[in-house]
């Protein structure tokens, strides 16, 4: 049996949905969800292979509720539903680990085919969007390796302190943990900045906690 975890607001569309798919032989659902908590909760406790999470969730949106199931329950797929087709929650669907998007308009027979082919290793994006999605996708991809190659230019100290730095610690912090004088960290501070080509802890900080693929880097 294929387990399903429906997750949305509206009882009358869950309903819809669990009827629709456990007429099908091999479709059963095990949990639901009201909203984006219940959504990552109900994931942990059932291990679905794949939840339908609608986008606009109350208590936590459905692209973070995709993030942290992803996160929280690996083997579980995740297809998104959204009432309308909106090209940022496609991308950020996508970035977050969902396997498809799907408007609420299509047939529930053409939902089920969906499920099936999420299953099977497919993505599914509506065809009309997917042209978008691939720039979009180029566009993140290019930013992130310019990030990446400025992030490059930092000596092993100085990804010590931006790190550090992530963790909120200011110069004195920084000095202590690393066993050097605040005048060195505060030097320490400048060469990144530059590097990086920003003008403020903060702008270096936003620049690192954007880019998941950077983040991890400094922090290893």
């Amino acid at each position: 049996m294929i387990n399903v975890l429906i997750a949305d607001e509206h009882s009358l569309f869950r309903q819809a949905v669990r009827s629709a798919l456990e007429t099908e032989y091999d479709l059963t659902v095990v949990a639901e969800a009201a909203d984006g908590l219940e959504a990552v909760e109900a994931a942990g406790m059932s291990a679905p292979d794949i939840a339908l999470i609608d986008t606009d969730l109350p208590k936590c949106n459905g692209i973070d509720a995709t993030r942290t199931v992803r996160e929280r329950v690996p083997g579980c797929k995740v297809l998104v539903l959204s009432n309308h087709q909106d090209r940022a929650a496609l991308f950020n669907a996508i970035q977050a680990g969902a396997s498809g998007y799907l408007t609420k308009a299509i047939p529930l027979a053409k939902l089920i085919e969906a499920v099936r082919a999420v299953l099977r290793g497919e993505t599914i994006v509506p065809p009309a969007m997917l042209g978008d999605l691939l720039s979009q996708l180029v566009q993140s991809k290019e930013q992130q390796n310019d990030v990446i190659r400025r992030l490059s230019r930092l000596t092993r100290r100085e990804r010590e302190v931006l790190a550090l730095l992530v963790e909120g610690a200011d110069n004195d912090v920084v000095a202590q943990r690393l066993v050097i004088s605040p005048e060195t960290a505060r030097t320490h501070i400048q060469n990144i900045l530059g590097k990086l080509d920003v003008h403020s802890r903060l702008e270096a900080l936003a620049l690192v906690l954007r880019n998941n693929i950077v983040k991890d880097m400094i922090l290893a």
